[in-house]
């Protein structure tokens, strides 16, 4: 093969879903392993359907998963004088015709095949017109009759073989002069160069018709390789019914881009029992070949369990960046707290996606945390009075707020009280965060700081029943 060119051509008609993601993920990292081109083309022919907002998301999706594109976008709406020249060059040498049936005449058409169970498929009334009258018509591409079947190899599939009876005269230009999917892709892949067509397995069904469409406008036809579909938990085709489909509702669910890549990666290829990928080990090591044939299964857990593992093993200030916005969402005041790189470090460990994080950070910006009702009812009582006035003195005489400093003050207040390390920790864990789970007591107090401790102890000791 000469240099390698892949391409992802998605249709602005929508968000960037899940599969649309990984068919990008897995054009992108053949293309960075072999060091070859990847192209970005929006496929917008359907004028009525395709949005800029819709083009936006889909810029805005790539961009967040981190797959940049060599060339492009491209526009398909930008080439519809090349498309019109092409049905041109088709009617001059004979290999398309115009078709001026009505819709009725078509539905009338299907139905007598069915009842006579035929494939419902155009019978070729106008293949053979010569005259041209004022009467609206499509143009549809003449199949060869001289041949049998279409049979290609697939680099993921394997040999494929569609005989030639299955298909029909295929309409490349509508009534209204606007040109056709399988036609355009065909053009536009060419022309573009690309010899490798990494797509969908939907699209198998397309395959045999846009080869002719290759060989009838004199192109050479490039390899394919179609990837299993996504199905739910049921074994359906994953739909919004299974929950999230679009690649940007995930950052709002608040997963790490990283994640997501690494499970869709794994979603449909394997690598042994190997699990966790990063973007280098992906371009590395991933291969068609490893591709599996039947369908992916889409699971969140597993993916709820890679973005836990990437929070945990990410850095703290990039995780602080991208925790930000989902506190100001909160209406938090970011500037009225402790530095939220070390309230990310002590909620690593215990969040598995960036909104649990923010949920879990909330105590440490308000000026009030509140208290959750089981908690106060059981751990701010008078009978802790004594303890909170024991804790605030230690806290105040402790030299810095250290491990080893609060250590010896927690000592000082076991030895008064003659109470265990818990009884101690949970109820000035309710006073200070407002709940009974929080990272631990230390990291709570040291990230908070000295002076809103006590202020949150003294709110406590007022607030005693």
């Amino acid at each position: 093969m000469s240099q390698l060119r892949v391409r992802f051509a998605p249709s602005p008609t929508g968000y960037l879903h899940i599969g649309g993601a990984r068919t990008a993920l897995f054009n992108y990292l053949l293309a960075r392993q072999q060091k070859g081109t990847f192209v970005l083309r929006i496929e917008d022919t359907d004028v009525a359907r395709s949005t800029q907002e819709s083009v936006d998301a889909i810029l805005d999706a790539m961009d967040w998963l981190g797959l940049s594109c060599d060339e492009g976008p491209y526009y398909q709406s930008d080439r519809f004088d090349l498309y019109k020249n092409k049905v041109q060059q088709l009617l001059d040498c004979g290999k398309a015709y115009r078709c001026y049936c009505t819709a009725e005449e078509l539905d009338a058409k299907r139905e007598t095949a069915m009842k006579a169970g035929r494939k419902p498929k155009y019978d070729g009334t106008c293949r053979h017109r010569n005259d041209q009258p004022d009467l609206p018509y499509v143009v549809r591409f003449k199949l060869p009759e001289d041949q049998e079947a279409v049979t290609f190899p697939d680099r993921i599939k394997g040999t494929i073989t569609f005989r030639t009876e299955e298909l029909d005269d295929l309409i490349i230009q509508r009534s209204d002069g606007t040109p056709t999917y399988n036609f355009v892709v065909v053009i536009d892949d060419a022309e573009m160069g690309i010899n490798l067509v990494i797509r969908g397995d939907d699209h198998i069904n397309n395959t045999p018709r846009q080869i002719l469409l290759y060989e009838a406008l004199g192109y050479a036809v490039p390899e394919f390789a179609h990837v299993p579909m996504i199905l739910g938990a049921d074994k359906k085709r994953l739909s919004k019914r299974h929950g999230a489909t679009s690649v940007m509702a995930y950052q709002e669910l608040g997963y790490l881009p990283e994640a997501l890549v690494n499970y869709l990666a794994r979603l449909g290829w394997s690598l042994g029992d190997e699990e966790i990928f990063s973007m280098e080990d992906l371009i590395e090591k991933f291969s068609l070949e490893n591709v599996g044939r039947s369908a992916g299964v889409f699971n969140p857990d597993k993916l709820l369990w890679l973005n836990s593992h990437y929070i945990k093993s990410g850095d703290p200030q990039r995780l602080a960046n991208l925790l930000t916005p989902f506190l100001e969402k909160q209406g938090l005041d970011l500037s009225q707290g402790p530095d939220i790189v070390a309230v990310v470090k002590s909620l690593q460990e215990r969040a598995a996606t960036l909104v649990e994080m923010a949920e879990g950070a909330a105590f440490y910006y308000v000026d009030q945390v509140d208290y959750d009702d089981k908690a106060r009812a059981k751990f701010l009582s008078t009978e802790q009075q004594n303890l909170f006035e024991k804790i605030r003195s230690a806290l105040n005489e402790c030299s810095d707020f250290s491990e080893e400093s609060l250590e010896q003050a927690f000592a000082e207040v076991m030895n008064q009280t003659q109470l265990k390390f818990g009884k101690i920790a949970q109820p000035l864990r309710v006073a200070l965060t407002g709940g009974t789970a929080s990272p631990s007591i230390y990291e709570v107090l040291q990230v908070i700081g000295r002076d809103r401790a006590v202020a949150r102890i003294d709110r406590a000791l007022n607030h005693l029943a």
